[in-house]
């Protein structure tokens, strides 16, 4: 069955019907395949990118030219789903008119159809109303955000305190007030999520947020590719991964034991070419015995 392409007014209505939205990062063109093939409803062309795909410390170590490289690559995988990229740290702090410029270039190198932008503080504020402004849509970031975790005391849920929750909230509503369609909302205890969606007319996707208008996850988390410990809120789906290690630890193994490559992974040739092949290098094995003398 043929999906219908994903816009801000379907997402919308999804939200609206109660039927919950469906959102998972991808960084290059199987990945997005996957997003594709499996029947999201939205691609995010995460900054976590750095970390899963481009293997850098953290969020705030990936550049624009290299976000720009991985959404190209989705671009070129993904129609229906709608596809959001973050806007990387740098590329937006010194002025509206910089949100802007690094806004366009994702509509125009990328394809973007819209972009993330975290933070609620005032100036991240101006920036959303300047992109939206522009005529691009925005879905905005609130609660964790990790381009500015350090200043938040780490990778740490937030809103778990009465005026840590009452931040949250406000910073949720004054995303929607500055022209964000959707708010992702990360790591915020479930029941501050419920009385938040109370007040909001815009969908609200949750990372660690309990139940929502939707959901997001990496997914590489979500397949178990990467390693460690994943966050407590993510759920592997499978174990990719160790399936990858597996499958590569058994080539090399029938590589050095002779078994790879078996006949029916050959190409054949006729006894008259191999014979022909044959004759060209016994001769040039004789010419190369007469150039030294022997």
């Amino acid at each position: 069955m043929t999906r219908s392409k994903v816009t801000l007014r379907s997402l919308r209505e999804l939200a609206d019907a109660g039927t919950p939205i469906v959102m998972v990062t991808a960084y290059d063109f199987p990945s997005g395949r996957v997003a594709e093939r499996a029947g999201v409803d939205m691609v995010l062309v995460g900054d976590s990118g750095a970390q899963v795909v481009l293997g850098l410390p953290d969020t705030t170590s990936v550049t624009l030219d290299e976000m720009l490289m991985l959404a190209k690559a989705v671009r070129r995988s993904v129609q229906t789903p709608l596809i959001v990229c973050d806007l990387p740290f740098g590329t937006t702090e010194l002025s509206d008119e910089q949100a802007v410029a690094t806004s366009v270039r994702f509509v125009h190198e990328a394809g973007a159809e819209a972009v993330k932008l975290e933070g609620a503080n005032p100036a991240r504020l101006s920036r959303l109303r300047a992109i939206v402004e522009a005529g691009i849509p925005v879905v905005g970031h609130v609660g964790l955000t990790p381009q500015t975790a350090t200043a938040l005391g780490g990778l740490r849920a937030q809103g778990r305190t009465s005026d840590d929750a009452i931040r949250v909230a406000r910073d949720a509503l004054a995303v929607q007030d500055a022209g964000a369609f959707v708010v992702v909302i990360e790591a915020v205890p479930a029941d501050v999520v419920d009385e938040i969606r109370r007040a909001l007319r815009i969908p609200v996707i949750g990372i660690g947020a309990g139940p929502a208008d939707g959901q997001v996850l990496v997914q590489h988390d979500l397949l178990g590719i990467t390693e460690g410990r994943a966050p407590v809120f993510v759920k592997r789906y499978a174990a990719v991964g160790d399936a990858m290690v597996e499958s590569v630890e058994t080539y090399a193994r029938e590589v050095r034991e002779g078994a790879f490559p078996a006949a029916e992974h050959v190409y054949p040739a006729s006894a008259e070419v191999a014979a022909a092949v044959r004759a060209f290098v016994d001769g040039r094995g004789r010419r190369d015995e007469d150039s030294t003398g022997l």
